[in-house]
């Protein structure tokens, strides 16, 4: 069962697509918006949830004062759950934009120019290391200058690759599943 964990919609239950995603854990994101809740990086954020599946890591953030959320989900049936997710965490915590985008993590940062606080990119673990660099290559333009991004992948897919505009600021294990922190090189 995946459910919000804290915030306005602390405790509410969330739909997960019967295939094809793989939800990020009660455990794992209680310990990550703890460390995000303690920098101060939630409050007022736009957030960018990449692979988003459920949009369980976006709507955390909304749930816990985040400004807006964009949810990004290549599929069909995994984004009309992250909608109905929405759709409920919206009732939960009104006057939060939360938009659900059915189109691919490529296209998305290439067609605006919205920049984002704090991005969450969850890609499949099936996902190549040149290719989440790439990914990673575009989100560099969509960043604020004090922008965090949390990358999470499988232990052993070990650090991800990084374009030149990004470095690496803090690791965490989790058993099979780690997160990368990630900011703008300044």
């Amino acid at each position: 069962m995946t459910r919000i964990i804290s915030g306005l919609a602390g405790s509410l239950v969330l739909t997960v697509p019967d295939a094809g995603t793989r939800p990020t854990s009660d455990r794992v994101r209680e310990s990550l918006f703890g460390a995000l809740d303690a920098a101060g990086l939630i409050e007022e954020a736009a957030v960018l949830d990449l692979y988003a599946g459920s949009g369980a890591l976006g709507l955390e953030a909304v749930s816990r004062g985040a400004a807006s959320a964009d949810l990004v989900e290549k599929s069909a049936r995994a984004a009309a759950v992250a909608a109905r997710n929405a759709h409920a965490v919206g009732t939960a915590v009104p006057d939060v934009a939360i938009r659900v985008h059915r189109v691919s993590v490529d296209a998305f940062l290439r067609s605006g120019t919205t920049l984002f606080d704090l991005v969450f990119v969850d890609p499949p673990y099936d996902l190549a290391d040149s290719e989440l660099r790439d990914v990673l290559g575009l989100l560099a333009a969509r960043l604020d200058p004090d922008a965090v991004v949390i990358v999470e992948r499988a232990t052993r897919s070990g650090a991800p690759t990084l374009p030149d505009s990004l470095i690496l600021t803090r690791e965490k294990t989790y058993g099979d599943t780690t997160v990368w922190w990630v900011r703008v090189r300044v």
